[in-house]
């Protein structure tokens, strides 16, 4: 029996952007390899034809919208979804509860959704209060609309629940663990800060940044990421890295590989994300052994389980904490064990996957009403 999956709300496959493209880079093989038919939905150049990572088997359709900061999700959603219905895929998988406005055309069709929810987008302090309403009555739409919903983290499930009354199937992001890589030239093993983020306020950025001119005193520092458009975060580790010879910002690097490898080498890496739930970067780091010191979240409290790694937003917390585990051998390799063990454990691709085949599988066997829009009554189970 046939089996059909659209992928919606993502920039594309295969795509580097955020933790929505790699988790699509490994589901979208996995499905092929159990039978599905998968599309993938992007936007133009936002990949690349020829990637060496691009699975054949996984049919991908680029659509057209507004590349705005605060429109893109929106409109790429909404021409994906369109074109999607001409298809009728036995379910669509929906990432990013700005889409939930699209929800109602996918249940009028008849389509199942399965509906990532990812963190809490009206919290994020890069968007204006327009956006925050948008974020938040997509989200309303999508808890009224969504036939199942997934939370990458208990905390965020425990949030859909109190707030808009919904249940969600929790399914983490996974980490892959490498094999071991050389040192990115110019680097040495085990000395040096890391941190990879995009460039956005609720990352910690500007407070690591100013944290991180103390410590390049001393230690090299290595920055990954950029805002993508430029501006103030932009200039400031521009700025920081032109003044200090133990600064070095890489920009956004899309290498898998080269990651891994600053991870696995890293004396520590600190990850500054506060809204979002089970960050990708964060459980990779820790399939990679890198030695974290995050910011007090109760979903890195969740990810990481000890606080004595958890620092507050403040410069000065996290310039202590680094340089405490930075020059002591022993607290860092205790972290790097435990952080890879419990990756391996509890945050890899292979139970995600697994994870999300089961719930997509589950979601196919529902029967949707056509045009009944009372959430209450519109799901069935098959016969």
């Amino acid at each position: 029996m046939s089996k059909s999956l659209s992928i919606i709300g993502t920039r594309g496959y295969p795509s580097y952007y955020g933790g929505f493209e790699t988790a699509v880079r490994k589901l979208a093989p996995f499905f092929a390899d159990n039978g599905w038919k998968v599309t993938v939905y992007g936007r133009k150049g936002a990949t690349k034809h020829d990637d060496p990572m691009r699975d054949d088997r996984i049919q991908t359709v680029e659509t057209i919208g507004l590349e705005s900061k605060s429109l893109s999700t929106l409109t790429f959603g909404l021409t994906s979804v369109v074109h999607s219905l001409v298809n009728k895929p036995d379910v669509a998988l929906i990432m990013n509860v700005a889409n939930g406005f699209w929800l109602p055309l996918l249940k009028m069709r008849g389509v199942p959704t399965v509906v990532n929810v990812d963190g809490i987008e009206w919290e994020r302090a890069k968007w204006g209060a327009l956006a925050k309403f948008v974020f938040k009555m997509g989200a309303r739409l999508t808890a009224r609309f969504g036939t199942v919903l997934v939370s990458d983290s208990i905390e965020i499930q425990r949030r859909w629940k109190e707030e808009f009354g919904r249940d969600s199937t929790f399914i983490p992001y996974g980490g892959e663990t490498p094999g071991k890589y050389d040192v990115v030239p110019g680097l040495e093993s085990g000395t040096y800060v890391l941190m990879v983020a995009r460039f956005v306020p609720e990352n910690t950025i500007a407070e690591f940044l100013t944290a991180a001119e103390q410590i390049a005193v001393n230690h090299p520092v290595v920055i990954v990421g950029s805002t993508g458009y430029g501006g103030e975060l932009d200039e400031m580790a521009k700025t920081l890295s032109v003044g200090s010879p133990n600064v070095t910002w890489l920009g956004h690097v899309s290498d898998d590989k080269k990651l891994f490898s600053l991870w696995q080498h890293a004396g520590v890496y600190f990850h500054g994300h506060s809204v979002g739930g089970t960050n990708p970067a964060l459980v990779q780091a820790m399939a990679c052994g890198a030695p974290v010191i995050a910011r007090f979240t109760p979903y890195n409290l969740e990810v990481l389980t000890v606080e004595d790694h958890l620092v507050p937003a403040e410069p000065a917390a996290i310039e202590q904490a680094i340089r405490h585990m930075l020059t002591n051998p022993e607290v860092r390799k205790a972290a790097s064990v435990f952080n890879e063990s419990r990756a391996r454990e509890s945050y890899n691709w292979r139970d995600v996957c697994r994870d999300y085949e089961e719930t997509i599988a589950g979601a196919k066997l529902l029967k949707i009403k056509p045009l009944a829009l009372d959430a209450k009554s519109d799901v069935q189970n098959a016969d």
